[in-house]
Formats: structure tokens, sequence, C-alpha cells
């Protein structure tokens, strides 16, 4: 029986490349740190937090000739900020900043065929003895094309 093995030298999938580059290129927003698939800690940084959620990668169209697969992935980015005063302030800056980020390298340095994200929909949370949350699932859809059906 042979024995399975595994190796260290690991190439990871399209899709696996695509996340980390766009969790990267989140964390070049100044001051809000960008978790990857983590659970909503109990104290959020002034400046908020995000949450970068894998998501699905949905049915993919194909083309024969080459096989390639063409995905529309559909990420889920969190944010979360908390204030007193000013949280809807932070977190409209927080979604602009996201925006212009992600407006600047729109195929994550090539890897990617298009980066599209959608319209937050705000939720106000209120915490028991601290400031109110306000929260929002930015949708964000990944186009690209792999030879490899798994991504």
């Amino acid at each position: 029986m042979a024995e399975f093995k595994a190796e260290n030298n690991h190439m990871p999938t399209t899709r696996e490349t695509i996340l980390t580059a766009l969790a990267d290129l989140l964390r070049t927003i100044p001051h809000v740190p960008v978790l990857r698939g983590e659970v909503l800690p109990e104290r959020i940084p002034p400046a908020g937090l995000m949450i970068l959620r894998d998501g699905t990668p949905g049915e993919p169209g194909v083309t024969l000739s080459p096989l390639t697969y063409h995905f529309q992935h559909r990420a889920e980015l969190e944010m979360i900020v908390q204030s007193a005063t000013d949280r809807d302030v932070l977190f409209d800056e927080l979604i602009t900043q996201v925006g212009a980020v992600i407006a600047a390298d729109r195929t994550l340095r090539g890897l990617c065929d298009w980066v599209e994200p959608e319209a937050a929909e705000p939720v106000d949370l209120p915490v028991e003895g601290a400031a109110s949350l306000k929260a929002g699932i930015i949708p964000i859809t990944l186009h690209y094309a792999t030879s490899d059906a798994l991504g």
C-alpha cells in the first residue's frame, strides 16, 4: 500500500493566491487590521477592523480549448467600527478607503481579471456596557480563470 506523504513545497491554488493578494491589498489601509476567516475579537481597534471571508467560488464557466474554468468568486469583507460618537463617519471613511485601494489595483497585480466590490449594508449593533458597533459586509466578486477545476 502506497503511503501519502505531504510535501513542503505546496503550490497554492489560484483561488488562494488571489484571496491572499486581496487581503494583502486591504492591509495597505493604515491602522485597520485585516483578519482572514477569523472570529470577531472582543476588542475592536479604534480605527476599525476588517475580516475577509473566503466566500464561494460558485459554478465556473468552462471553455474547452484550452480547458479553462472561469470563476466569479464571491468573497465577503466584514467591516466593523466601534465608537460612542462618530461611528457613522468612521464606517464611511473605511468604506471610502476600501474602495480606493481596490480601484487602484483592480487586477491584484495581474493575478485576477477584475475585482468588483458591491455596496455594504450597514447595521448598528448595541453593545451592553460599551460603545455601539457599526458593521457591514461588502461582497467582493473576484473574476479569474484557471486550468484547474478546484480553483
